[in-house]
């Protein structure tokens, strides 16, 4: 087989070899920076949690009732990021440092754009989409306190997932990890300043927790990008021309769209599930939050492999070394089967522990820990199902990504956790989407490896 097209000597550096390095080697070096940087930020969002849980039930019933539509601003970002993910690591891959600098460019002016045009419509739309979630008037005056604010930071959220994006599908998944955890860190500094009032600066109450979040993504963003620009010379100042950026936001949305619409199915769900229990009052609603945020800790090693594992693909993707994909997709199941089943473990003996540290009310301690001895035996599932529409994204097949969520949440999640609602209330409900997480995990498992096996047989005729 010739050897691919160079268009630019990549930078050399001591991060890892995806195309060279032993595949289960390869996966430790750059998932576990990754995983402790991750674990640092869902920490500071479960800090959030906690220092608004102070404040009050009515407080935390705020926060849980923001977490759909954050969530699905923050997935958008995620889509943004695999898009550009996809093509600067396959580009890498086929030693095209050029069409990766490029694809740099495009990906940050679009998060900014769409960032910016989102605003607006975010901030007027507050009232309505909280009123449809079921938020009462006293508790729609918090979320307006949180989500006035929250929402003026969407260009930098949007940027950011950008430039993590790149430095992970450049191999400097070491650095990311770093980065997450400084971040992690002046938040959970700034959250208990701003939301009680520290010396001169006023207490802000819940909206001090989005403030800090703000204020930690303006300073992500300016390292990730002098970096991005100074160190790795991967993204560049340069106007390509009105047209040349247009063709390379296609070709950027091509995987971003389906991707963004994918991990956005999720909040959706939430929305749902966040809905039919705002029947059953306030409580139930906060100590759903406290799950939501739990369940982002536990399911963390598959979050920072999620981001980890697609520019290993990519990059042998577009080396044609579709057996190493295929050996580090495994290796990655396996992994995460095993290790979701031993967490689900320790969250079930430690529910009523969690649940105090969150809550002194019974009726929310109770809720909790039901649902964290129930959802969590199927995580494992879950975290098939992410990992593999990562994968189909990163072998660029979005489409099958999109599927992938389609057919969780829409054929088995949601409407199995309001049929055993109907049967058996709140306990029902998570039994009937464990139940889907199981079932669609064992499905797409199948298909995963079915399509990879076809990949891995063209590449092997072509080269004979």
């Amino acid at each position: 087989m010739s050897s691919p097209p160079t268009t630019g000597d990549l930078p050399k550096s001591k991060k890892p070899d995806l195309l060279q390095d032993p595949v289960g080697l390869t996966l430790y070096k750059t998932s576990v920076p990754t995983v402790i940087g991750a674990i640092a930020t869902i920490l500071y969002y479960l800090a959030d949690t906690w220092f608004v849980s102070l404040l009050g039930t009515r407080e935390l019933a705020a926060l849980g009732f923001t977490f759909p539509p954050t969530i699905m601003i923050m997935y958008l970002g995620v889509g943004l990021g695999i898009g550009t993910s996809a093509m600067v690591a396959r580009a890498i891959g086929a030693r095209n440092l050029e069409n990766a600098t490029e694809m740099t460019f495009a990906a940050v002016v679009f998060g900014l754009l769409l960032g910016v045009c989102l605003i607006i419509p975010a901030l007027l739309s507050i009232d309505a989409v909280f009123t449809l979630l079921g938020a009462d008037e006293e508790t729609l005056v918090l979320i307006r306190q949180f989500m006035s604010f929250w929402y003026l930071g969407i260009p930098f959220l949007l940027i950011q997932f950008a430039g993590t994006a790149v430095m992970r599908a450049s191999g400097n998944s070491s650095l990311q990890g770093r980065l997450m955890m400084l971040g992690a860190a002046l938040n959970a500094i700034l959250d208990p300043m701003l939301i009680f009032g520290f010396g001169p600066i006023p207490a802000f109450g819940i909206r001090g927790a989005a403030i800090a979040t703000v204020i930690t993504w303006i300073f992500s963003n300016v390292f990730i990008w002098y970096f991005l620009a100074v160190k790795e010379q991967i993204f560049k100042f340069i106007w390509p021309g009105l047209q040349k950026l247009i063709n390379d936001w296609a070709r950027l949305l091509r995987i971003t769209l389906p991707a963004a619409l994918a991990n956005m199915i999720t909040p959706l769900a939430t929305a749902v599930i966040t809905a039919t229990l705002a029947q059953y009052g306030a409580q139930a609603v906060a100590g759903f939050g406290v799950v939501m945020r739990m369940e982002a800790l536990v399911m963390i090693v598959v979050l920072g492999m999620s981001m980890s594992l697609p520019p290993f693909i990519s990059q042998n993707f577009g080396a044609n070394a579709i057996g190493r994909v295929r050996q580090g997709l495994k290796l990655s199941l396996q992994f995460v089967l095993v290790l979701q089943f031993i967490l689900y473990a320790v969250v079930a003996l430690s529910a009523p522990w969690i649940a105090r540290i969150f809550s002194s009310e019974a009726e929310v301690i109770d809720i909790i820990v039901t649902v964290l001895r129930i959802l969590p035996a199927s995580y494992a599932f879950q975290g098939i199902v992410v990992l593999s529409a990562s994968s189909f994204n990163a072998l660029h097949a979005p489409r099958n990504a999109l599927l992938t969520s389609l057919m969780r949440f829409f054929i088995f999640y949601v409407p199995l956790a309001l049929l055993g609602e109907n049967i058996a209330g709140i306990p029902g409900l998570f039994i009937g989407a464990a139940i889907g997480n199981l079932l669609s995990g064992l499905i797409i498992t199948w298909w995963i490896n079915r399509y990879t096996l076809a990949l891995e047989t063209k590449a092997q005729n072509l080269t004979y």
